[in-house]
């Protein structure tokens, strides 16, 4: 935000009117950016607001959590949400709570909410599908992402419903115009300065300036910004869906398919995304109060009926009559060969008809001088649409400089009558065939560009399958590595705790040597399967190698790292596999090491919890050991 801008948004943060967090969920703000903030300080801070517990609670025990057993306690929930999920949980439920209505009269306070809803949870399924941050995470910053608009309607609310008015529903760029000329500063300006405020991460930042920008190709080099902003701008395009008109919502298709496809999402992951958010919906409504209706369904046209229609029989032929005597003639004449023939003596009718009937062929027709053809011709030719129409001037007018003229205001044939009907048509047929040639060169272009978009796909898939294991389905080494060292970046920027887990499957060489490796191998993704179900949404489990997994948890302190560790290895010891009759219980040991300021690098971690799973196997296995300087001495 540049220094105009900044003194601007303090101008405005003096009024004490910009939405904002309040009570308990201020306080949960404030204790969290204290870097020895424990998960049980914020549980009682929690518990003094018996609605935020309530929600906290039944958030963790959604459906998209996935909790194993039912959570009673606050420590619970947010042990398996993390405290950065409560922390944006509790300040966005502050925010709606406070501006479910207001005094500017062209602010729909429930569309908006009801719109910001659906767009935290499309980029919530899409995150949860490409998890460039955790689906939490991206739910709340999606759903704050417009918040400058409340903002605005909250300071100015008088102002605010002028500029709206003035404006057309969805002309954005002419939304922030008028807003900088009212004054002096836009809603998504706004927005950056009150997250920002807020203590979002300055890459959610840098994503959100750049989802309003034009979007390039996203490729295997695009930043961790560059593809969440892809997201919010599909996520955008679909909350836009749930409020607007069948016809409005149709529109929006074709720009939700091509932007869904810069992601390597095909229609009918796109079917699938929507299906989910359509099952959150109502449940996450009535978490954050907010008053919504029933979702619209979106289901994309089948690839057969997007683009150009095939060709008919004839062509739509538009008949522009100066003044011909014969015009009836002519359009008899056209009939009988098979062409729809639409016909009108006015040039701004003709123009006007030829946008809403777009006709392949313009006839321009007179008997005397060409003139007001050609004046048609070079309006026909200003506009783009009018460019690409087969243009015929017939005139009885013989002289060459009118031709001259013709040809050059656009005209594509000029016929001077009297003229035989059968050379007529015959000219007419010339057009049609280039015609029929340009509407093929634009059907190869469209496969052309459906072939790009599915190799496009293929190739996010094969990324995708490059990062994931084949046996057990969950990220590979290569991944794992890939995101240590991006989580240790975060670590050392902002200083929230990374823990990292080594996990080791007990005797398994024996399970191997016994019962073979394919139970082996079922053994193994049985167990990926219980991790991974255990696991927080912001954790990610990865497969190292033969029966070593990593768990890479941030923003996970001691405290909580020891409730996230000792359940994954009762859980592993309790969930049997029924699929292979096993002598001995599968069971797991797991070093942890949670980063210090002695902490060298995203290696010397990987290194600690590595000693930690070597006493932990020396310990009698099927047991926890953390990382300790005077152990490893």
């Amino acid at each position: 935000m540049l220094r105009a801008q900044e003194n601007r948004f303090e101008e405005l943060r003096t009024t004490g009117k910009l939405p904002s967090p309040f009570g308990v969920a201020l306080e949960i703000m404030r204790l969290t950016h204290k870097k020895d903030a424990t998960a049980q300080e914020i549980a009682q801070l929690v518990q003094i607001d018996p609605a935020l517990t309530g929600r906290v609670i039944q958030f963790a025990n959604s459906a998209h959590i996935g909790a194993r057993r039912p959570v009673v306690a606050v420590i619970d929930a947010i042990g398996l949400l993390g405290t950065n999920t409560v922390r944006q949980f509790a300040l966005s439920l502050s925010v709606i709570q406070g501006n479910l209505r207001g005094a500017c009269g062209s602010f729909d306070y429930r569309v908006f909410w009801s719109d910001s809803l659906a767009r935290a949870l499309s980029i919530q399924a899409i995150a949860t599908r490409d998890r460039t941050f955790a689906p939490e995470e991206a739910f709340t910053c999606a759903l704050l992402s417009e918040i400058g608009q409340l903002a605005l309607a909250s300071v100015y609310p008088d102002e605010y419903a002028q500029c709206l008015a003035a404006c057309r529903p969805g002309d954005d760029d002419g939304l922030i115009e008028s807003e900088q000329e009212r004054f002096s500063i836009d809603h998504r300006q706004i927005t950056l300065g009150l997250l920002k405020e807020w203590g979002f991460p300055a890459v959610m930042l840098e994503a959100l300036a750049l989802s309003n920008t034009d979007a390039g190709p996203l490729t295997s080099e695009s930043t961790r910004a560059e593809r969440f902003a892809a997201q919010l701008r599909l996520a955008t395009l679909l909350g836009r869906c749930c409020d607007v008109d069948a016809d409005a919502r149709n529109a929006l298709l074709p720009q939700i398919i091509a932007m869904a496809q810069t992601l390597g999402l095909d229609e009918s992951d796109l079917e699938e995304l929507w299906d989910q958010v359509t099952q959150q919906w109502q449940i996450t409504s009535r978490f954050l109060s907010i008053p919504v209706g029933e979702l619209p369904l979106i289901k994309p046209p089948d690839t057969d009926q997007i683009g150009i229609d095939p060709k008919p029989a004839g062509l739509k032929i538009l008949l522009l009559d100066s003044g011909y005597e014969r015009i009836s003639d002519l359009e008899k004449l056209l009939d009988a060969d098979g062409h729809e023939v639409l016909t009108t003596s006015n040039a701004d009718e003709g123009i006007q008809i030829t946008v809403t009937e777009k006709p392949q062929l313009i006839i321009a027709a007179s008997d005397n001088c060409p003139i007001d053809s050609i004046q048609f011709c070079k309006a026909l030719r200003a506009s783009e649409l009018g460019r690409q129409i087969y243009l015929i001037v017939l005139t009885s007018a013989p002289d060459n400089e009118f031709l001259v003229q013709a040809f050059d205001a656009g005209a594509d044939d000029f016929i001077v009558t009297p003229v035989h009907d059968r050379v007529l048509i015959a000219r007419v047929r010339g057009g049609q065939r280039i015609i029929q040639m340009q509407e093929e060169m634009a059907r190869e272009q469209q496969e052309i560009s459906r072939y790009a978009r599915e190799l496009a796909i293929a190739k996010r898939k094969m990324e995708v399958m490059a990062m994931t294991d084949s046996l057990t389905k969950v990220p590979n080494r290569r991944y794992a590595f890939a995101r240590l060292d991006e989580e240790w970046s975060v670590w050392r920027r902002t200083g929230r705790p990374l823990t990292i887990m080594l996990l080791d499957l007990d005797h398994f060489k024996q399970i191997n040597d016994i019962f073979g490796h394919q139970a082996g191998d079922q053994v193994l993704v049985h167990t990926a399967k219980i991790i991974r179900s255990m696991l927080r949404s912001t954790d990610v489990v990865c497969r190292l190698g033969g029966e070593e997994f990593i768990v890479i948890a941030p923003n996970t302190d001691v405290a909580v790292a020891k409730t996230l560790s000792e359940r994954l290895r009762s859980d592993v010891e309790k969930h049997q596999i029924q699929t292979v009759k096993l002598t001995r219980l599968v069971t797991i040991s797991i070093g942890v090491a949670v980063s210090t300021d002695q902490t060298v690098n995203e290696n010397d971690l990987l290194h600690r919890a590595d000693q930690a799973l070597y006493r932990a196997k020396h310990a009698g296995r099927n047991a926890v050991r953390f990382y300790s300087p005077q152990r490893a001495a």
